[in-house]
């Protein structure tokens, strides 16, 4: 049964620890690019959705990866987070501003399980002590496993059992990353080259635990590590789309990119990855956590404008090679910051 081109699957069945555990909407499948309609041959309980393109398939891949506030029973007993710490430390809406990008020939991989659950936008071994049983002695509150909230408060009872970090790895978090990668391997094969998108959203001011405390903030940030993961066409069509769509626009301030942006994005190797940061106070109320609906329309329209760019960027350079970023564009360049959301 199909749901938003989504495909629909059964529940999860039991975790490990007997609790029941949600499952989101997907078509997950492997092999070559599908043909719309082509169904899928196998069903995964994991909570993450993959639209594929609904018409003409393009080279990109959007992946949401922060905008779930799905928590499982295991998970909640180890959470001292308060409710309104994890939805402002998600990305809320985010899918739903990109909800277009399959009707334009992206695939959409979007996350429903929390951050506070696992941070799919951290490598698999950047946890602490504090945060995991054996962990690195590097402090890392905001890693695989969030031990604080934005705002400094504990979110954890204690550290976790490695088991505990093994199951939400194999529930959450390796079928998401193999399903991202799946996603760009095939766009590779098919084109020669693959554009990935990673779409968050940023609070309009730093917050406590942030490096930018109180200050405002730009409108969109482009992060791209210093113009190191994506050819200089694809973190320029970002910035030329929000400028022309009237956003103030600072790469790489405060974010660079995380975990996704440095691990596929490599150039050399036919991946192009750019992370986009919205700045709440465009399309919602940051104290409510409500929508803006005027507001949320206007960013949905430059969300489907981004993504019909970025579907029509040309990687290929007169010697076949795909052209790397070189020339900083206006705004680019900056202090070193913080990795990414």
């Amino acid at each position: 049964e199909s749901l938003g081109g989504a495909k629909k699957i059964l529940p999860a069945p039991p975790s490990a620890g007997g609790t029941p555990q949600k499952s989101a909407d997907r078509a997950a499948c492997a092999g070559a690019l599908r043909r719309p309609g082509e169904g899928c041959a196998r069903r995964l309980s994991v909570e993450f959705s993959v639209r594929e393109p609904e018409g003409v398939v393009t080279p990109l891949v959007v992946e949401v990866p922060h905008s779930g506030l799905s928590v499982d029973a295991t998970a909640l007993s180890t959470l001292l987070a308060p409710a309104n710490a994890i939805g402002r430390d998600a990305d809320l809406y985010v899918n739903e501003l990109f909800q277009d990008a399959p009707r334009l020939g992206a695939a959409l991989l979007v996350a429903t399980v929390s951050r506070y659950v696992v941070d799919l936008n951290r490598a698999e071994g950047d946890f602490d002590a504090l945060a995991v049983e054996g962990g690195s002695p590097r402090v890392s509150p905001h890693g695989l496993v969030w031990r604080t909230t934005t705002d400094g408060r504990s979110a954890l009872v204690g550290p976790l059992p490695r088991s505990e970090l093994e199951r939400r790895l194999d529930a959450y978090y390796r079928p998401y990353h193999a399903a991202l990668r799946r996603l760009l391997d095939e766009r590779v094969a098919a084109f020669g080259y693959a554009v990935l998108l990673c779409a968050h959203s940023m609070p309009s001011r730093g917050r406590d635990g942030h490096q930018d405390i109180g200050r405002e903030r730009a409108e969109v940030v482009p992060g791209s590590r210093g113009r190191t993961s994506a050819a200089a066409a694809v973190i320029d069509a970002v910035d030329s789309t929000a400028r022309a769509a009237g956003f103030s626009v600072a790469h790489d301030q405060p974010y660079r990119g995380g975990f996704s942006t440095g691990h596929y994005g490599r150039p050399e190797q036919g991946v192009h990855a750019v992370q986009i940061e919205l700045n709440r106070r465009l399309y919602m109320n940051e104290l409510s956590l409500e929508k803006k609906p005027r507001e949320f329309e206007i960013l949905r329209g430059f969300c489907r404008d981004l993504t019909r760019r970025l579907s029509e960027v040309s990687l290929r350079s007169t010697s076949g090679r795909p052209e790397l970023a070189r020339e900083s564009v206006s705004g680019a360049a900056g202090r070193p910051s913080s990795a990414g959301d």
